[in-house]
C-alpha cells in the first residue's frame, strides 16, 4: 500500500507539471536525470587502440533524437569539405571529430571534446564534426573506419590523433599540426639581423613581447595564418639577453606587446598593447600592415592585391611603380622614392617597386627600350582596368634620380590625377608576373618526397588491420611470385642441363628461323600506306606548316639536291626511304641548293666536324657541293640529325641495277637510259641513306640543336 501512495503521488506531480509530461510522454522520464556524472579523479582504459575513457559515466541518452545539438554548427559534409574545408585549411588547422549514434565510446569523450573544441575555436582552429551514419563517403574519404575518431587537417594534409582523448593532448596535437618554423625566438644578438631581412623576405616583420617562456598557441595560429605576408618573432621579457631589446623599443615588461617593422627597423611601424592578445584584436592589427611602404612586386598574386582592378569610378586606386635595379648605384633614387612614398600613401594611392631585371617583360612593356631610361630607374603610375592585364598608365617623362624637381613632378601629377582620371591615356596588356621567391623543383620534389615518406611510417604504426591489407597482401603476392619464379628457373636449368644439346644444324635453323620471324613482324609494323614515295619541295610557302610549326614527335627528312641531279637523286632516295613510309610521323621533303644555299651553310654550321664550312672568301665557296645530303629536321625541339653523302670509293653494299632505278621512272620518262657513269655516281650517293633511317627511328644519330629555325628566303 506504501509502494502505491508512493508511485500515485509521484505520477500525480509528473502530470501536473507540463514539461515533465511531455518528457515523460517522449523518453518516459520526467528529464530530472542528468544522463551522467563524473568523478574529478578518472581511470583511464583503453578502447579503439588509440583513445583512453575513463569510467564515471552510468547512465548514457544513446536515443539519437536525444543527441547533444552543440556539434550540429560544427557537422560536414561531403561537398562542404572539399570546396571549403580543404581550402581553408591552408590558412588554419582543422580539428575534426568522427561520430555516429549508439557509439558507447562517443560519449565518454564528449565532455572533453566541448571543452577543447569551444577553447581551441577561439584560439583559430577550426572545428569539425562528422557523422559516419549520414556522411559515409565523407568518413571513408577521411580513411576513418571506426568511431570515434579524432584527426588533424592542415595544408590538406590528415593526420590522426592516437593518444588519451585529455584536453593536454588534444592542444598538443594541434600545436604538432603547425609547421615548427613559423615563428623565430629572439634575443639581443640577432633582434638586428632579423628585422634587417624585409628586403630579401619583401616582408614586414613582427615582434611579440610577452612574459611567458613559450610561445603562445594564439601567436602560433596567428604566424601560421599570415606567413605569406608577415615575419614573425617572439621575445621572451624574462629571459636573460633581452635587456637591450626591450630598451631599445621601450617595452613595457608586465603588458604583452606586438610591434610591426617595415622598412626602417629603428622605429616600429605600429603598435598595439593588451594584457589580453585576443584573436580580433591581432586580425585588425595585421590586416593593417600586411605590406611594406613600398613592396616589392615578386609575383602576381602581390601585384593583383596591391592594385586592385577597380570596381566603379568611386573606388579608384592607383599604384606608382619605380623601375629600378638592384645594387647601390640605385640605392640613392630608391631611398627617395620611400621618402615620397611614406609623406604620400593614401588608401586609393600604393606605392610598389619592381627589379627590371627579374621582371624583364614587365619593365619592358612601359620602358619600351628608350635610350633615356637605360641604366636609370622610371617612375610608372598605373590603374589595373582588368583581370585580364589590361593597364591604363602613364610614365614619368624624364628618369627618376630622387632630385626635388622629380619630387615635384610626380606629385603634381598625383594632383592632376584626382580630378582627371584621363591623364593616364597610354594603355597596355601585360603578361603574368615571374614568381620570384617560389622554390625550385628540386626543392619541392624533396618536400613531396619527404611528406609522402612521412605519411607511410606514420600509417604503417597506426593504421589498423583494415587498413594494413591491401598493402599486406600485395606484399606477399609480390613475394610469392619472385620465389616461386626463382625455383621454377632453377627446376627448368637442372633439366636443361641432362638433355643434349641440339646439333648444330638445327641451330642453326632455328636462329634463321628466328630471324626471319623477327624481320617480318618489323617489317609489317612499317608497311607503306602507298605505291609510292610522296616527296614535296621546301620553299618560304611551305616553310612554317613543313617544318617550324611541326607537329610534336613528327619529322622532315629533307634531300639536299640541285636542279642537274634533281631526277636522279630522287629516283634513289624513293627507293632508300619506300620501306619507312608507312610511318605517320616521317614526312619528306628536298630543297634546292640552287636557291637555298645559305640557308643549308647556315643550319651545318651547327653540326661539329660534320661538314668543314668554307670561309667566304676562299674561291672554292661557291663551288663546294652539298648534293646528296640528308637532313632529318625536328621542327618541334629544333634539332637536326645529319646524312652525309656515300663516297663512291666506300664499298660494303650493293648497288641494285639499273633496272631496278629505271623501273621507278614516270610513265614519261622510262625511254631514257640513266646507266651512264655520271648517273651512278650521283646515285651512289644515297647509299646506305636505308640504314641511317634505321637509326634515325631507332634515335641512336647525333642530334644538332640550333636556337631557332632561319628564314627560308
Amino acid at each position: 500500500g506504501f509502494q502505491a501512495t508512493v508511485l500515485l503521488s509521484s505520477t500525480s506531480q509528473i502530470l501536473s507539471n507540463e514539461e515533465k509530461r511531455a518528457n515523460f510522454d517522449r523518453y518516459g522520464d520526467a528529464g530530472e536525470s542528468q544522463g551522467y556524472s563524473q568523478h574529478q579523479h578518472r581511470q583511464f582504459h583503453h578502447f579503439h587502440e588509440g583513445f583512453y575513457f575513463d569510467e564515471s559515466f552510468f547512465h548514457f541518452p544513446f536515443n539519437s533524437e536525444r543527441r547533444d545539438t552543440s556539434d550540429e554548427k560544427y557537422l560536414l559534409h561531403f561537398s562542404h569539405y572539399i570546396n571549403e574545408i580543404v581550402p581553408d585549411s591552408f590558412k588554419k588547422p582543422y580539428l575534426i571529430k568522427i561520430t555516429s549514434d549508439w557509439c558507447f565510446s562517443c560519449i565518454h569523450i564528449e565532455p572533453v571534446w566541448k571543452e577543447v573544441a569551444q577553447e581551441l575555436e577561439v584560439l583559430g582552429v577550426g572545428i569539425g564534426v562528422v557523422h559516419a551514419g549520414y556522411e559515409r563517403r565523407l568518413a571513408h574519404h577521411l580513411g576513418a573506419h571506426s568511431t570515434p575518431s579524432l584527426l588533424g587537417l592542415i595544408n590538406g594534409k590528415i593526420t590522426f590523433f592516437h593518444n588519451a582523448v585529455i584536453r593536454e593532448n588534444l592542444r598538443q596535437f594541434v600545436e604538432n599540426l603547425l609547421p615548427g618554423n613559423l615563428v623565430e625566438k629572439i634575443t639581443d644578438k640577432n633582434y638586428v639581423r632579423f628585422l634587417s631581412n624585409w628586403k630579401k623576405e619583401n616582408k614586414p616583420h613582427v615582434l611579440l613581447f610577452d612574459h611567458m617562456p613559450v610561445v603562445p598557441l594564439l601567436y602560433k595560429l596567428t604566424a601560421f595564418a599570415y606567413r605569406d605576408y608577415l615575419s614573425f618573432g617572439y621575445v621572451y621579457v624574462g629571459l636573460q639577453g633581452t635587456e637591450e631589446l626591450s630598451s631599445q623599443y621601450n617595452i613595457n615588461v608586465y603588458t604583452p606587446t606586438m610591434m610591426i617593422f617595415k622598412e626602417n627597423i629603428d622605429k616600429p611601424a605600429d603598435v598595439v598593447q593588451a594584457r589580453e592578445m585576443k584573436k580580433q584584436l591581432i586580425d585588425d592589427f595585421l590586416s593593417q600592415n600586411k605590406f611594406l611602404m613600398v613592396a616589392r612586386l615578386t609575383n602576381q598574386r602581390l601585384f593583383q592585391e596591391l592594385c586592385p582592378v577597380k570596381k566603379s569610378h568611386r573606388q579608384r586606386k592607383h599604384c606608382v611603380v619605380l623601375l629600378t635595379r638592384e645594387g647601390d648605384k640605385f640605392a640613392e633614387a630608391y631611398e627617395a622614392f620611400l621618402t615620397f612614398a611614406v609623406a604620400n600613401t593614401k588608401d586609393t594611392l600604393k606605392f610598389v617597386h619592381i627589379y627590371n631585371d627579374r621582371q624583364p617583360e614587365f619593365a619592358d612593356a612601359f620602358l619600351m627600350d628608350e635610350e633615356k631610361y637605360r641604366g636609370k630607374s622610371a617612375v610608372v603610375i598605373l590603374e589595373r582596368r582588368n583581370n585580364a592585364g589590361k593597364i591604363a598608365y602613364k610614365t614619368l617623362e624624364e628618369a627618376w634620380q630622387g632630385s626635388k624637381e622629380d619630387n615635384f613632378i610626380l606629385l603634381d601629377l598625383l594632383d592632376q590625377l584626382r580630378t582627371d582620371p584621363g591623364l593616364l591615356s597610354s594603355e597596355t596588356v601585360l603578361a603574368d608576373l615571374n614568381d620570384e621567391l617560389a622554390p625550385m623543383f628540386l626543392i619541392r620534389w624533396l618536400y613531396s618526397t619527404l611528406d609522402y615518406i612521412s605519411d607511410c611510417w606514420d600509417r604503417l604504426f597506426h593504421s589498423n588491420w583494415r587498413e594494413m591489407m591491401p598493402l599486406l597482401s600485395l606484399l606477399f603476392s609480390a613475394l610469392f611470385i619472385l620465389f616461386g619464379t626463382v625455383i621454377v628457373q632453377a627446376f627448368s636449368d637442372s633439366s636443361d642441363t641432362r638433355d643434349s644439346p641440339p646439333s648444330e644444324k638445327e641451330e642453326t635453323a632455328a636462329k634463321t628461323e628466328k630471324n626471319d620471324t623477327s624481320f617480318s613482324k618489323e617489317s609489317n609494323s612499317r608497311v607503306p600506306k602507298k605505291g609510292f614515295v610522296e616527296v614535296t619541295e621546301l620553299t618560304d610557302i611551305n616553310y612554317n606548316s613543313n617544318l617550324v610549326r611541326l607537329r610534336p614527335g613528327h619529322m622532315n627528312v629533307v634531300l639536299i639536291l640541285s636542279n642537274s641531279t634533281k631526277t636522279m637523286l630522287l629516283q634513289k632516295f624513293a627507293l632508300e626511304v619506300y620501306t619507312f613510309t608507312g610511318s605517320s610521323s616521317l614526312h619528306f621533303s628536298f630543297l634546292s641548293l640552287d636557291k637555298h644555299r645559305e640557308w643549308l651553310e647556315y643550319l651545318l654550321e651547327f653540326a661539329q666536324d660534320a661538314a668543314p664550312i668554307p670561309n667566304q672568301y676562299d674561291k672554292h665557296f661557291l663551288e663546294r657541293d652539298y648534293t646528296g645530303y640528308v637532313l632529318a629536321l625536328n621542327g618541334h625541339k629544333k634539332y637536326f640529325c645529319l646524312f652525309k653523302p656515300h663516297r663512291s670509293g666506300d664499298e660494303g653494299g650493293t648497288l641494285g641495277s639499273c633496272e631496278d632505278y629505271d623501273s621507278l621512272l614516270h610513265a614519261e620518262a622510262r625511254g631514257k637510259s640513266s646507266c651512264s657513269p655520271a648517273s651512278r655516281s650521283i646515285k651512289n650517293k644515297l647509299h646506305k641513306l636505308s640504314f641511317w633511317m634505321e637509326r634515325l627511328l631507332e634515335g641512336s644519330l647525333q642530334r644538332f640543336y640550333i636556337p631557332s629555325w632561319p628564314a627560308l628566303d
